[in-house]
């Protein structure tokens, strides 16, 4: 369980925060473009195969489009999934292995958000219902959930570059 903050941290935190965005933020019209082209995938931990892939193509709704051998691990399986926009999600199972369980820790996963339009965001709910998968409603454009192995998943509704209706990019 999470600790509050006092009131007294939180001033100092926002005071930081603020600092930081004065120094480092520019306005979107001086901002240099970007060396990156965008995200070749991001890998995650599978505790089971079958069960990632049933759950991220059948009930969450992205193909899986490639699954191969990982060249780390004789006997792990690297899988992705299709999540627009040439973007992929990839696993890996990692066989003799023990991850432990999903846990957030410093430089893991806090959560994968995962744009989605409208109607693929009322399908994927409903799909969700149908499986009995819980989940979290958020200022009417997010769902937050939990895959099969703990970690946290987020589809959001929102146009890409937004979020609750403020620009992010």
């Amino acid at each position: 369980m999470v600790a509050p903050v006092p009131a007294d941290e939180i001033a100092r935190l926002t005071a930081e925060r603020d600092r930081i965005r004065d120094l480092h933020l520019a306005p979107r019209d001086d901002r240099p473009a970007s060396a990156a082209r965008g995200i070749h995938h991001t890998a995650l931990i599978s505790g089971d195969v079958l069960r990632t892939v049933e759950f991220y193509q059948d009930v969450l709704g992205f193909p899986l489009i490639e699954m191969f051998e990982n060249r780390d691990l004789a006997g792990s399986t690297h899988f992705f999934f299709d999540v627009g926009h040439g973007n992929t999600l990839a696993f890996f199972d990692l066989p003799g292995v023990d991850p432990g369980p999903y846990a957030e820790v410093l430089g893991g996963l806090h959560h994968l958000a995962i744009s989605v339009t409208p109607e693929s965001w009322a399908a994927a709910r409903e799909r969700l219902d149908a499986a009995g998968v819980p989940y979290q409603l958020e200022s009417g454009t997010s769902i937050y959930l939990r895959d099969p192995d703990g970690a946290r998943v987020e589809l959001i509704a929102d146009p890409l570059g937004e979020m609750y209706g403020h620009q992010v990019g």
